[in-house]
């Protein structure tokens, strides 16, 4: 519950990034790390006796890798630590009977990827209607599609805000994928009688009060059809438009 009365909500946005090929090639390098980071855990986890399977031990059997690892030290230490407790958190969900147990992490059979466990450390700011700018650790600024406004600037504060980030990579590349924590008012209770609802095609909303919503008078189409679609909105009417069209061009050229 949050200090204005409402709750907060968690949510994803996912927003594709805009890189030049050095900066594509360091994102690749940390996710082979992370994977590496990965396998190197359950590597350890197989070989140590169960009383030393530690969140302590663990810990620092992934610092001293990262220093007699070269290629390991590309990958942020935050992110490192991102690793760490998603393998632990993945035990925890086999012990409870969530999810099977851990892995090892194949090159081609995994999904590259690399999480920015803090929100502060990516310093987003929008530049254009269009784009946005991000900071990568160990890349630098890097651009990113703006498809939905975000809690950044002086819209961000202790109840909005982006807790973090992960990047993913695809079929079309890298993404960048937030974490979003906002507050939302919470509704009142509602005092009234309950009511059920029954939403059908002939009659579309049907309540067991007995007040029932029809079509009502919808206005004739110029083939003497009645007008269906009281109920859309724009969009859907549009979409509704261009499928009768097409049905009836099909149905012409028969």
């Amino acid at each position: 519950m949050g200090e204005l009365g409402g709750e907060k909500r968690q949510f994803g946005h996912r927003a594709r990034l805009a890189l030049s090929p050095a900066g594509n090639l360091l994102i690749d390098e940390q996710a082979h790390a992370a994977r590496t980071v990965w396998n190197c855990l359950h590597a350890w986890w197989q070989m140590m006796p169960r009383d030393q399977r530690t969140l302590a031990n663990a810990d620092a059997a992934i610092r001293q890798a990262r220093k007699e690892i070269d290629f390991l030290a590309v990958l942020p230490a935050q992110a490192a630590q991102a690793v760490l407790k998603t393998y632990f958190q993945a035990w925890k969900n086999c012990w409870d009977g969530r999810a099977e147990a851990p892995n090892f992490k194949g090159r081609f059979r995994s999904v590259m990827s690399v999480d920015i466990p803090q929100g502060r450390d990516l310093q987003i700011k929008r530049v254009h209607r269009r784009w946005g700018m991000a900071s990568i650790p160990k890349v630098g600024r890097v651009r990113f599609r703006w498809t939905k406004d975000l809690p950044v600037g002086k819209l961000a504060n202790r109840q909005n805000r982006i807790t973090g980030a992960r990047l993913v990579k695809d079929g079309l590349g890298w993404h960048i994928a937030f974490r979003v924590q906002t507050l939302e008012s919470k509704p009142k209770p509602r005092t009234g009688p309950e009511i059920g609802i029954d939403a059908g095609v002939n009659l579309p909303l049907a309540l067991s009060d007995g007040n029932h919503q029809d079509h009502g008078r919808a206005p004739r189409l110029p083939d003497g059809s009645a007008d269906r679609d009281k109920w859309l909105n724009t969009m859907e009417k549009s979409k509704l438009w261009r499928l009768e069209r097409r049905a009836a061009q099909r149905k012409t050229h028969r």
